[in-house]
């Protein structure tokens, strides 16, 4: 299994340096896509804000770091 690791508390250039990693970008408040728009939240179809994201182990799926996100993931992919 994939080591977990919490990007909560971990600055916002770095959190915007990740993104870019993963070919997103940000705005300073936003995950924006390739061509520059917010990116929705899958499940909840919010805009994704880069303090309050959540990046999952073994994707590169960017999620809103909620309750429901998360779940609603962990029931469409479970243990792939």
């Amino acid at each position: 299994m994939a080591k977990v690791i919490s990007i909560k508390d971990m600055p916002t250039e770095l959190k915007i340096r990740l993104v870019k990693e993963l070919g997103y970008g940000s705005d300073g408040k936003f995950v924006l896509d390739k061509q520059g728009k917010e990116v929705l939240d899958r499940y909840t179809s919010e805009p994704v804000e880069i303090e309050n994201m959540a990046i999952l182990p073994g994707s590169t799926i960017i999620l809103d770091d909620n309750p429901l996100s998360i779940l609603l993931y962990l029931d469409e992919y479970g243990d792939e």
